[in-house]
């Protein structure tokens, strides 16, 4: 047989040859119910049909203002700077003032004509899109407790947060990035990492920080220059490793290391791609606010593009923290209010519109659940003269696509914004809700630890209907 004849007669062969090894390795991340095991980060059956496949989480640090965006008290206006007529709840620091009116103006945004302060006028104009909560509570009025419970449903450090629930219980769609990441701003929340922590579920499903830079996590370049020298490495250290755990036997503290090692060498190339937005059109960075004359809202556009761009790589769970602001607080005015909620709201206002725009205009907001929110809201009344503070009785968050009801409101604050007063809305519910809408039964994502089955939202929850459309 001559070369060419051989060459013809096999051509078709080749082809069948890769056929053959893409279709193994698609069987391979499809979870396959022997491999789901072997592979933590392998896609997981949910229980039910999901309206949404990934959770984009605009973390509010800090706790902003009800009564200034979101639930419009024309009392407060009305009464402003007189007694407060409603008994006072202890605060934070006990230096309460008398009753303070928005200094913003609210206007009704979309046809739906829900109200969303002056603070918010790219976010109004995407009223049609949300689904605004104004019943919200929370179990604590300190910021690491009451971050520890919007993260990860229990007011205690070291529990799994959500991220780290959605990825155990869904996997990833994604093989080269992980299933849960956090966009850093600049801002770590009080609380610190344990906030996007894998607590006691397995290490694999931490969440990994992020920068929206060029260079977002440290040792992302390999430090072999020859990448076979480097897979060399990777392949005798998961040798060595498994050897030990035929010895010992199961341990996690191994398993995620391979896991691991694994994942970081996939990184090393899909990352700097995923950072490059040059490729983005220039209406697009336009949209998002990337050429905002205001260095923050740059920052900020840069994370909800970015953000953008890991949903569509499959990334499960995506987390947003604030840029840092010289001179404010997070969202936490207990003085100055107008000018630390003024910058606050500059800051993500045009980018958040922008990742709800861009999100529908591909078809992706459908399938991916946004939710703005802060661990607590502010009082209706000062703090000194010019401030809020801490208010766990009632605030506002508002979720947008997935599955949710668009252009609605759902609960009631009473007329001073203090307290809810209708369809009360506990961190439980909104867990429970989130898990819902990504095709889980809360009650039954659970994990053994301790002696019994734990979960998200531990014997509490409900699945708030009124909020799915």
């Amino acid at each position: 047989m001559t070369r060419r004849e051989m060459l013809s007669r096999c051509a078709g062969g080749f082809g069948a040859v890769a056929l053959a090894a893409m279709m193994a390795d698609e069987t391979r991340h499809a979870g396959a119910a022997e491999l789901i095991d072997a592979s933590p980060f392998a896609a997981k059956p949910s229980h039910f049909r999901p309206r949404a496949k990934n959770v984009i989480f605009l973390y509010m640090d800090g706790g902003p203002s009800q009564v200034d965006t979101f639930d419009p008290k024309p009392l407060l206006t009305k009464e402003n700077g007189q007694p407060f007529k409603m008994k006072m709840e202890r605060t934070q620091f006990n230096n309460n003032g008398n009753t303070l009116g928005s200094p913003w103006a609210f206007r009704p945004g979309g046809t739906c004509g829900t109200p969303v302060s002056d603070l918010f006028p790219f976010i109004r104009d995407c009223a049609d899109d949300l689904c605004v909560v104004r019943s919200m509570t929370s179990a604590f009025s300190e910021h690491t407790s009451a971050n520890f419970f919007l993260h990860t449903g229990t007011g205690q450090q070291g529990r799994p947060s959500m991220g780290a629930w959605l990825t155990y219980g869904l996997g990833s769609a994604c093989r080269n990035l992980p299933g849960f990441v956090v966009l850093d701003g600049g801002l770590i929340p009080p609380g610190g990492l344990d906030c996007f922590n894998n607590g006691f579920l397995p290490a694999t499903y931490q969440g990994s920080i992020f920068r929206a830079s060029s260079q977002p996590v440290a040792n992302i370049r390999p430090a072999d220059a020859d990448p076979r020298s480097q897979r060399a490495k990777l392949d005798l250290a998961a040798g060595l490793d498994d050897s030990f755990a035929q010895r010992i036997g199961h341990s996690d503290k191994i398993e995620s290391a391979i896991a691991n090692y694994e994942l970081a060498y996939q990184m090393q190339s899909a990352v700097p791609e995923l950072m490059d937005v040059s490729g983005e059109s220039e209406a697009t960075k336009k949209l998002y606010g990337l050429d905002a004359a205001y260095d923050k809202t740059r920052i900020y556009a840069a994370q909800c593009l970015i953000a953008r761009r890991l949903i569509e790589r499959g990334v499960r769970f995506v987390e947003l923290t604030c840029p840092h602001l010289p001179g404010n607080d997070r969202w936490d005015q207990h003085g100055n209010l107008k000018k630390g909620h003024a910058e606050n709201s500059l800051t993500v206002d045009q980018p958040i519109a922008g990742l709800i725009k861009d999100l529908k205009s591909r078809g992706l907001l459908e399938e991916t659940l946004i939710v703005w929110a802060g661990e607590f809201g502010r009082t209706p009344f000062a703090q000194g003269g010019d401030g809020r503070d801490h208010n766990p009785y009632g605030f506002s968050i508002w979720m947008a696509g997935g599955g949710v009801k668009a252009g609605a409101i759902y609960g009631a604050t009473d007329e001073y914004g203090y307290k809810v007063v209708a369809n009360k809305m506990e961190m439980y519910d909104l867990h429970a809700t989130m898990l819902y809408l990504l095709g889980i039964d809360h009650k039954r994502l659970t994990y053994r630890w301790g002696g019994r089955d734990m979960r998200l939202t531990d014997v509490h929850g409900d699945v708030i209907d009124a909020l799915i459309a």
